[in-house]
Order: C-alpha cells, then structure tokens, then sequence
C-alpha cells in the first residue's frame, strides 16, 4: 500500500509539473499567433462613467487604401424613399426619416489602430523565472463615431475614441475611406478634432442648434455606429437637463450635459444627437451601465460646450479652461444644520482648497472638521460658495458650470461666500487648470 501511494504522489506531482509547462509556453507563443489570426474588429469605445475605452484585437493594422483603385460613386445621401412608401406614415415617422435622409451623409464611422509595445504584455515578467525573450509589438483596434464639423475637412468625435491612435480612418457614407489626423484634443470635455486627407465634395456639415433651448421630454434622435452597425438610428426623448459628470479621461467634470432614452451602445461614441429639425444638439459620448448595453440611460455634451471649444481646438490644439483650485460639494440639509445654518440654505461648500492656488491666494478656505451623523461622514467649517459674480451657486455643478462656460483665465471674480453664518465678499483671480500628461 505505501508503495502504491508514493507511485500515486508521484504521478500527481509529474502531472501538475506538465500543465503548468503547458501553460508558460502557451502564454509565450500567444502574440505570435496572434499575428496568424483574422482580425475581428471589436467597439472600443468608452461606454462607462469611470473606465476609458479599451480595444482588445491584437491584430495587425489594416493596409492603407490602394491608389488606383475607384471608390464608389458618390451618393452622398441616403436612397430617397419611395413617395408609396410614406403614404401611410404618420407626421412624425416622415419627420424622422427626413432628419435621417438629411443628417446621415455627416455622419462618419471612425476606426483607430493603437500599437501596443509588447513589453506591456502581463506575462512580460515572472517572479522567480529567468528572463523571457522580448515580446513583438502588436495592434488594437478600435471604433467609434463622428460627424462633420465644416467644409475645411474638420470632424468632431470623442477623445477617447481617438486617444492615443497610430492611425485614424474615417469613413463617409458613400463608402470612401480617408486617412485622418488629430489636430486638437480635450480630455476635460471629451471632445477631438480631427482633419480628413483629401475629402473631396463628400463634406456635409452639420447645422447647429441650441442646447440651451432643450427641455425634457423633447425628441431627440441619435446616428451612429454601434456595435459597428453603421448609420443606425435611434429615437427617444430628453430625459433629464444639466447632468455633471466625470469626462471618464481626466479629472474634470463635464457641465449640462444631456440625459436621453435614445439607445446609445459602443460604437455611438462621438456621433450627432439631433432634435426634431435635424440640428445638432449634443455629442454623444457614454453611458450608465453595468453591462455596456444601452439601459436607457445616455448622455451627450451639449452643444453649446461643443461650440466654444472646437473652434478653439481647431486654430490651438488645446483648450484652456478657468481654474479656482477647490474640490467641493453642494450643501445638503444634515450638514447646513450641523453647520449652524438654515436648514434650506444653499451652495457649494469647499471641502479642500489646492494649495497655491487662485482660491488658496484669494483666502478661501476648506473644511477643518468632519463629524458622523447617522453613518455619514459630514465635512463642516468649509466657506459655502452662494455667488459667482450675479451668477448664482446652489451647488458645486453650478460652480462647474460657471467656470466653463462664464469664465476664462486671467478674469477677476467677485465670490459671495457664507464664513462663520455671516455673508462676504472675496476677490480671486482665475488660473488656467493644469494640465495632466498621458
């Protein structure tokens, strides 16, 4: 019996030793074959809150177009539909296939190849193996939306979609596929420019609304490219108005963006959000979701944001945004009692202030104590910000809001504030937001 069990241990242990081989060499030799394999294009396109996109296909990047070969003739509109066809639709079913008739041809599809140094491999190293032999380079790729800015060529989409590209494609809808440049970038908003080779007469602009003008319940329609489903279009309605969120690619929030039902999935990034006459009124960008899919909860940065900051991104590359240096929140009822304030007042209330910055100059200060009321972590003794200017805080997206699109840097502002439950006045003068490298 001894014999028999030592045999069995030994055999075990043999067995264990085979895999775990197995295992190291087949993780060798993945990039290699890698190359062998058909690239599957996959969305790479941020879709979350918080995660920026990530493209998974390790394949080599496409060919570039062949010279010589003809393109499709241009038909740079959707096939009209037959005058049979809509005599029976209701008005709003004819409004929305004209929007889509008018709008498609500005819509682009928009794919990246990123180069991906295969040092970054996760089996790069191995504690306690020697060294391994050098990975080869390898490609992701990735898709996403976009639409035409203007006749020069410009078309807008996300960052992310194109953050960090080797090489951008962007194609019309009449089939031609053009090389791209990035010429202008904007992790705070999320937004990018992009210059196409060589258009041609296919540059359908868009015509632009005005955010400001939304109301929920309007209809909104959305064209894109999901899942790489090219020039879909969904309708729904403005679910809810001046959502701040985080951009998802840097530290910033972006202010009054638009919450709609029009689905919105992987591939949608960067593309139009429209109203009823076909004007652009967002960019769609993300969406809240534990899966990826649409739940019906989208969000596209409005258009008036979109305005100010393209043509800047276009003539400069960048765009400086005003800077105050705080981090903070709106008061809520629990903290304005605890603070000896009305349980109804209003504001932002500082809870951290940068040190050097224009607030830290100006004197403003952040909170000092922090107490516990029925689980929560309350911050108190920070200055309530209640005013910028005539312009007036109830909560720190207002705040957010004001210094994007009031403000710029350099600007002298005079801050309302509520210190110790007796109203001041301070003066600070506005930075620039520093900038945070990739």
């Amino acid at each position: 019996m001894d014999r028999k069990l030592i045999v069995g241990i030994v055999a075990a242990l043999v067995l264990v030793v085979l895999l775990a081989a197995s295992c190291l060499v087949g993780a060798l030799l993945v990039p290699y074959v890698a190359e062998a394999v058909p690239a599957v294009e996959e969305p790479s396109v941020r879709e979350s809150v918080t995660e920026p996109p990530v493209a998974t296909d390790p394949a080599p990047p496409t060919e570039e177009p062949v010279a010589g070969v003809a393109e499709p003739a241009p038909a740079w509109t959707p096939t009209p539909i037959p005058g049979e066809i809509l005599e029976g639709a209701s008005p709003e079913e004819r409004q929305v296939a004209a929007v889509y008739e008018r709008v498609a041809p500005s819509v682009v599809h928009i794919r990246v190849v990123q180069q991906v140094s295969g040092r970054d491999s996760p089996w790069g190293e191995m504690p306690g193996w020697p060294g391994l032999p050098e990975m080869p380079e390898f490609y992701r790729r990735g898709e996403g939306s976009g639409f035409v800015w203007d006749g020069e060529g410009h078309v807008v989409t996300n960052y992310h979609v194109v953050h960090n590209a080797e090489k951008v494609e962007v194609t019309f809808l009449d089939g031609a596929t053009r090389l791209a440049d990035v010429v202008g970038a904007d992790p705070d908003s999320d937004l990018a420019v992009l210059k196409v080779e060589d258009p041609g007469e296919r540059l359908a602009p868009v015509v632009l609304g005005d955010s400001g003008r939304l109301f929920v319940g309007q209809r909104v329609m959305a064209i894109g490219n999901p899942f790489g489903q090219e020039w879909t279009l969904t309708v729904g309605v403005v679910s809810a108005l001046g959502r701040t969120l985080p951009s998802g690619v840097s530290n910033y929030s972006i202010p009054k963006m638009i919450q709609t039902d029009a689905a919105i999935n992987p591939g949608n990034s960067g593309g139009p959000l429209l109203d009823r006459e076909g004007k652009l009124v967002g960019v769609n960008t993300m969406i809240l979701s534990t899966d990826r899919t649409s739940t019906g909860v989208g969000f596209a940065i409005p258009v008036n944001i979109v305005s100010q900051i393209v043509p800047v991104l276009i003539e400069e590359g960048e765009y400086t945004y005003a800077w105050l240096g705080v981090a903070g929140r709106g008061l809520d009822r629990e903290t304005a009692l605890a603070m000896g304030l009305p349980g109804d007042q209003r504001g932002a209330l500082m809870i951290t202030v940068a040190e050097g910055s224009p607030a830290d100059q100006a004197g403003l200060r952040g909170s000092d104590e922090t107490v516990t009321r029925n689980g929560t972590r309350l911050y108190l003794g920070g200055d309530l910000v209640i005013a910028m200017e005539e312009y007036p805080i109830r909560t720190m997206d207002d705040m957010i809001a004001y210094l994007v699109e009031e403000a710029r840097p350099g600007q002298r502002v005079t801050l309302t504030v509520v210190r110790d439950g007796a109203e001041r006045t301070m003066e600070v003068t506005l930075g620039s937001r520093p900038r945070v490298q990739d």
